[in-house]
């Protein structure tokens, strides 16, 4: 089962600034809403629970670029594998990024 914040953000079809447009509480029995501040109506959690699917699919790609994100090494080190791959005509860039795209596949 997905998130609450993530069947949300399916139903509305974009982010929700989860601070101020919609608040989300957990009071130990499970995440319920707190506050909606949204323009559009607010549904129940089981009409939310019927964008499960396409919350968990959302949920899931954000968990691997994620760990995308953690895996790549900072810019200024791809740079400097851009330029050395250049001078020596090796592939260390592509290998590094290869290598994390196959260590975490968006499927």
């Amino acid at each position: 089962m997905a998130s609450l914040s993530y069947q949300i953000e399916a139903y509305l079809g974009r982010k929700v600034d989860f601070r101020s447009e919609i608040l989300l509480q957990d009071d130990g029995n499970g995440v319920y809403i707190k506050a909606w501040n949204a323009p559009e109506p607010q549904l129940s959690i089981e009409q939310l629970d019927t964008y499960n699917g396409q919350a968990s699919a959302d949920e899931s790609l954000a968990g691997v670029l994620r760990s995308r994100r953690e895996a790549y090494e900072s810019l200024g080190e791809q740079f400097d594998m851009q330029y050395w791959d250049g001078v020596n005509g090796t592939t260390t860039w592509q290998d590094h990024i290869a290598k994390v795209k196959a260590d975490y596949p968006k499927v």
